[in-house]
């Protein structure tokens, strides 16, 4: 299986899955120092890359995401990034969590102002099965 790298800093990896038809962002548990602000930087330059990629499906393996404060960035994420996912067209999205999160197993719906379903995981092999598929 083809896959790049085509980002990386010390808060976490774009990897395209050329073969497998997705993006992968990748979270270190770094993340633990970063800033509201900093994620939002971080999910900007991701959009600017998704946009080199002929890939519309999104896999966030968020299994070492560890930053506080997410309360803050989703309304500037359902207003700046959403909009930008659903000009490039994504079509699927799925988060890999950490076992037990309260997420996890509700059926991939969209959300907010996505056009796109997003879904919840336990496992990578379960995300990525729907993400494929």
């Amino acid at each position: 299986m083809t896959c790049t790298q085509i980002f990386e800093d010390s808060y976490g990896s774009v990897i395209d899955h050329v073969d497998e038809g997705f993006v992968e962002i990748r979270w270190y548990d770094t993340t633990a120092d970063m800033t509201p602000s900093e994620f939002q930087s971080w999910l900007l330059k991701f959009t600017d890359l998704l946009d080199a990629t002929s890939t519309r499906r999104v896999l966030v393996d968020a299994t070492s995401f560890k930053m506080d404060g997410m309360g803050e960035t989703m309304g500037w994420r359902d207003e700046v990034i959403i909009p930008r996912y659903n000009g490039q067209d994504v079509n699927k999205f799925a988060f890999h969590l950490p076992a037990g999160a309260p997420p996890i197993g509700g059926t991939p719906a969209p959300e907010g102002p996505a056009q796109f379903p997003t879904g919840y995981f336990a496992t990578r092999a379960e995300a990525t099965e729907w993400l494929v598929t």
